[in-house]
């Protein structure tokens, strides 16, 4: 027992420092290249995986590989909903909700049933694949955005979408592998587990967001204001851990335990300007750790024999989503709200603005260890999508903003 528990915590720490080696080295060559980092990532993951050095894989680091994605993912989800701001957000409040639960279900079934037809493959299995690649990526536009000064509004409803999305996508796809775990499709039972998920989520992350935020504010309840930094990694851990324990979704808490977080000044809540700065240098560092990590290991994942099949219809599927299917989703969604009144050009960009990244590379990831039929398919299209929204639409988010004039 001693022996494998020790063998488990080297294989912990060598995949670590594999990573964020690598992670450093081709983020610097991704500068000098004017690539998204996280395409540089993929290739990377790609270089020390299976298919070329052979250093890094699932199979040689299991434990290791579920605690990176699960926790990278729950603390991007959390960093995520703390860009949100409250104020902005009341005013964006429709568009948002739409689009972050009608519009991942447009997607998710619409990239479904393009993915059945092309693929020939069953419909439960293609609404996998359109549930993973349904959200979009907060921890790829937030830094975009820091870079473009985007109108208010309009930066932070494509933000707090893909916040939100990204809590939405990661429950419909947990909801869809319960149903492929049981074999059979009950509605009002699906429809419960789902709502269960979505309430049990939110009321852990509102628990752990209220006193995580109560206990490092000037007051006489910050007990812990010095330890603002850690206080932040506990309060995504407990999060995650409670809902998962009540039976809610992990993901939703974390995201609205960030969402509390981030908006302490709306209800009176202080941390003192040095606790605070020290907590945004080190959340800031961690996110970074956490992009790498996951992007570097969705490239040892890349299972090349299916890519080598299934390339050709992944671009379609693709293609359909990028072109068809995300400014279908947006139109249907901003036509409900007439309060907000969005221009055309603003409209147009959010139509663009789709990146697949964090979330769906975690979640991909997951499955790819798990045994799921046409678990091939959706890698091949996963990294499809990954490539060509970060590759193309985020690399050209700022030209596409100033054609539109929707800069500040």
């Amino acid at each position: 027992m001693e022996n494998s528990t020790v063998v488990a915590v080297n294989e912990i720490l060598r995949l670590t420092v594999i990573i964020l080696i690598v992670g450093m080295i081709f983020s610097k060559i991704s500068k000098i290249v004017k690539v998204p980092d996280v395409v540089l990532f993929l290739i990377a993951g790609i270089i020390i995986g299976p298919s070329v050095l052979n250093i890094a894989s699932i199979e040689a680091y299991p434990v290791a590989n579920q605690l990176i994605l699960t926790f990278g993912s729950a603390y991007i989800l959390y960093d995520g909903g703390r860009e949100v701001k409250l104020k902005v957000l009341n005013d964006v409040k429709m568009t948002v909700g739409l689009l972050a639960s009608l519009g991942v279900l447009i997607s998710a079934f619409s990239i479904g049933f393009i993915s059945m037809k092309i693929f020939n493959i069953s419909f439960i299995s293609a609404l996998l694949i359109g549930s993973v690649i349904a959200s979009t990526d907060p921890a790829t536009l937030v830094p975009v955005f820091k870079s473009i000064a985007i109108k208010d509004r309009l930066k932070q409803t494509v933000i707090s979408e893909s916040a939100f999305n990204d809590a939405v996508g990661a429950i419909l796809v947990f909801s869809i592998l319960t149903i492929i775990d049981s074999g059979k499709i009950s509605l009002s039972h699906n429809i419960e587990e789902l709502l269960i998920m979505i309430a049990g989520g939110l009321i852990a992350g509102v628990i752990i967001g209220i006193l995580a935020s109560m206990s490092i504010s000037e007051g006489k309840y910050g007990f812990f204001y010095e330890f603002a930094p850690l206080v932040s990694i506990v309060a995504v851990i407990a999060s995650y851990m409670l809902a998962e324990t009540i039976g809610g979704s992990g993901y939703m808490a974390t995201f609205i335990t960030g969402l509390l977080c981030g908006n302490k000044k709306t209800f009176k809540l202080w941390v003192p300007e040095k606790h605070y700065q020290i907590q945004t240098h080190v959340r800031e560092t961690l996110a970074v750790i956490m992009r790498i990590s996951i992007f570097v290991l969705l490239g040892t994942h890349v299972d090349f024999i299916s890519l080598g099949m299934y390339w050709k219809q992944s671009l379609i599927v693709i293609a359909a989503l990028v072109l068809v299917v995300r400014p279908l989703s947006v139109i249907i969604c901003v036509i409900f709200d007439r309060k907000t009144k969005w221009s055309m050009n603003e409209i147009l960009f959010m139509m663009w603005v789709r990146e697949t990244g964090v979330i769906p590379a975690a979640l991909s990831g997951m499955i790819m260890s798990m045994n799921v039929d046409n678990k091939g398919v959706l890698s091949s299209v996963v990294f499809m999508a990954i490539l060509i929204t970060l590759g193309i639409q985020a690399s050209t988010t700022k030209w596409v903003a100033k054609k539109l004039n929707v800069l500040e």
